[in-house]
């Protein structure tokens, strides 16, 4: 599952099942240190759900998932951390993510959006192709009014004033 805007998502209190796996699909994961997780469908006779097999896959190894899944253990913030489901532990989540979110929208949004369709195209890809689509995405970025007001906000020291990202992932002809 790919969306364009890079998604942060604060977690307080209990992310069991549903709630820990929509968690798993952000980009970035950020969770209160008294935070609790498990993925407990199979309790319930259930397998996980809502893209997990995907999200795991990428997060930890094989049997670390399949442990997490078949026993449906509790675990603390500190061990979602260590293995990774996690992107970090802070005081107040919500207001970190909030502060997150300002600061990745203050970047041209071309290029934030470029970036993650990088990452999420090339992460398991082969070099030469990852290295051809970073040319590609590169070249259709530079020059581009979003990136000359990034130049020109970066030297003249002052919030940039982006237009409207493209509707379409840069170098993507789909």
């Amino acid at each position: 599952m790919s969306r364009a805007d890079p998604i942060d998502f604060p977690i307080h209190g209990s992310a069991f099942g549903e709630g820990f796996q929509i968690a798993l699909g952000a980009d970035i994961r950020l969770a209160a240190p008294d935070a609790r997780f498990s993925i407990m469908e199979l309790r319930w006779g259930l397998v996980p759900d809502m893209a997990a097999s995907q999200t795991l896959r990428d997060l930890v190894r094989l049997d670390v998932a399949k442990e997490l899944l078949f026993t449906g253990r509790i675990f603390d913030a500190s061990e979602a951390q260590r293995l990774g489901l996690i992107t970090r532990i802070c005081d107040d989540p919500l207001n970190e993510a909030l502060r997150l979110a300002a600061d990745i929208a203050n970047k041209s949004p071309d290029a934030v959006i470029a970036a993650k369709y990088l990452l999420e195209t090339t992460w398991h890809g082969n070099p030469p192709e990852a290295f051809r689509l970073e040319e590609t995405l590169q070249k259709s970025l530079l020059g581009s009014p979003n990136q000359v007001e990034s130049m020109k906000a970066n030297f003249e020291k002052r919030m940039p004033d982006f237009q409207d990202p493209a509707h379409a992932t840069p170098g993507r002809n789909d």
